[in-house]
């Protein structure tokens, strides 16, 4: 019997010593599987980086670059290029908003020739974004011309969002670029635009963003960082009310226009704020880089990090957004934007010629220019799974949609319909098994095909049908 009973203890020991394990690390795994950050940015002045892209960090500090680098919106309205991008999230984290500089230098506007206005888009899901309009703001600022650098937060003092930003204009006998603000429900329209920050003198500011810190932490409730030549850092518990220097960057070196477009992010995980610089380095080259504190309110503590603390990926990070995704918006937007390689649709019978969009239009052409205006990613399909879908490279979140049997590219409107008509199951090529054909979802008796080099969905009969709805799809 005591043998029994040791060797039952034994096991009765065992099995707590491996519940104990499973409890201690259980909290560590938790942690690491934590949802991370989503940072929305542009790269530079060039046509293709005046648009919006996106990385994720599950740390914070090392940033992967979604959507294999390229943009995932443009803007096909105002000067057609976005810079400067604000991401809004409603209080009850059912709706968000981009809101971006009407910016395209080096493609018709000028740093003096700019926007009165910016592009705007909504989401209910992070993931699939409305057409983008245009909301003047500038226009509403008497001798106002160009509008920079939006910025948004909601107000509970106020039960609306306090979109401010950069302008332009003759103040006072003064003309230089102040912050302004107004007030708004939709970013549709606003309240008659007001001075927020005027720097004495002739000293301009272009750049302020501001972050609401938890009760208990100092002794504002919000924190704001403005490019006014000094980098001044300010604190208030009332985003229209009075705000108080608490110092500048000027103490970690940064001073002057070497830095722009300061954004906010609050780690999830402990008590420590990064600061993120759009950071003119010495080799001349603008770039973000973190500065690190546990005491946002204490710019003595400020530490701006060494480039083996942080990688910001593989495409250049400019004035953008940070936000905290949660679990379920991780999963939405890793889903909406890995990494999928771009690929062409080659002709079986016309061997040189690529199916291209232009104009919206979808044809198959040889020697396609701009090279991007024939390169897709297959992206899993919209309507089911098993299934395909096209989306443009150049024109993110536009697809190849079928409507009276005729090809389109499109914008993506979230609908059941489009997704039907977007999707298509990938099968072994009517003409040849080694080569690809695409049934349609919605449609399963009829094929995408060329004819007299237009796409078309037709049924598919003949010899030369099934040689027209055969493609191969390569790189």
């Amino acid at each position: 019997m005591s043998a029994l009973h040791a060797r039952l203890s034994a096991i009765v020991l065992a099995v707590c010593l491996l519940l104990a394990g499973q409890a201690l690390t259980t909290p560590q795994r938790a942690a690491a599987a934590d949802p991370g950050y989503l940072m929305v940015h542009f790269t530079g002045d060039s046509a293709t980086g005046q648009r919006l892209y996106l990385a994720h960090s599950a740390d914070g500090l090392r940033w992967n670059d979604l959507n294999g680098g390229a943009p995932v919106l443009h803007s096909p309205i105002g000067t057609k290029g976005v810079r400067d991008p604000a991401l809004v999230r409603s209080p009850d984290g059912s709706r968000y908003w981009i809101i971006a500089t009407d910016l395209c230098i080096r493609c018709g506007s000028t740093y003096t020739n700019g926007s009165p206005s910016f592009v705007v888009w909504e989401s209910t899901d992070l993931v699939t974004w409305s057409q983008p309009w245009l909301i003047n703001v500038a226009g509403a600022i008497p001798g106002g011309r160009n509008a920079w650098a939006p910025e948004a937060m909601w107000n509970p003092e106020t039960n609306d969002y306090v979109l401010y930003w950069a302008t332009n204009a003759t103040v006072n006998g003064v003309f230089k670029y102040r912050i302004y603000y107004a007030r708004t429900k939709d970013f549709r329209t606003i309240t008659t635009p007001q001075i927020w920050i005027d720097p004495p003198g002739t000293t301009p500011i272009v750049d302020t963003q501001m972050t609401e810190v938890p009760a208990g932490v100092g002794p504002y409730r919000y924190v704001r960082v403005s490019g006014d030549n000094q980098n001044t850092v300010e604190g208030s518990n009332s985003i229209l009310g009075t705000w108080t220097t608490l110092g500048t960057l000027s103490s970690i070196g940064l001073t002057g226009h070497v830095v722009e477009g300061p954004v906010w992010m609050k780690f999830r995980d402990r008590d420590e704020w990064a600061l993120y610089i759009d950071h003119l380095n010495s080799n001349g080259v603008r770039e973000y880089r973190p500065i690190l504190t546990t005491n946002p309110f204490d710019v003595g503590t400020y530490r701006l990090q060494p480039a083996t603390s942080y990688d910001m990926g593989g495409t250049p990070k400019r004035h953008g957004a940070i936000t905290t995704l949660t679990a379920a918006e991780e999963s939405r937007v890793l889903a909406r934007w890995p990494n999928t390689p771009a690929k062409r649709l080659q002709s079986y019978n016309f061997q040189d010629r690529y199916v291209r969009h232009t104009n919206l239009d979808v044809r198959i052409d040889p020697d396609v220019t701009p090279a991007e205006d024939a390169q897709f990613r297959l992206r899993p399909g919209l309507a089911g799974t098993g299934t395909v879908s096209f989306e443009s490279v150049n024109m993110p979140g536009y697809f190849l949609r079928h409507a009276n049997y005729d090809f389109r590219l499109a914008y993506n409107d979230g609908t059941t319909q489009f997704a039907a008509d977007a999707t298509f199951r990938q099968v072994a090529g009517l003409a040849d098994s080694t080569w690809s054909s695409f049934q349609s979802y919605n449609h399963p008796d009829r094929y995408l095909r060329h004819y007299a080099y237009q796409l078309r969905l037709d049924p598919i009969a003949t010899s030369t049908a099934r040689s027209d709805a055969t493609f191969r799809v390569t790189s």
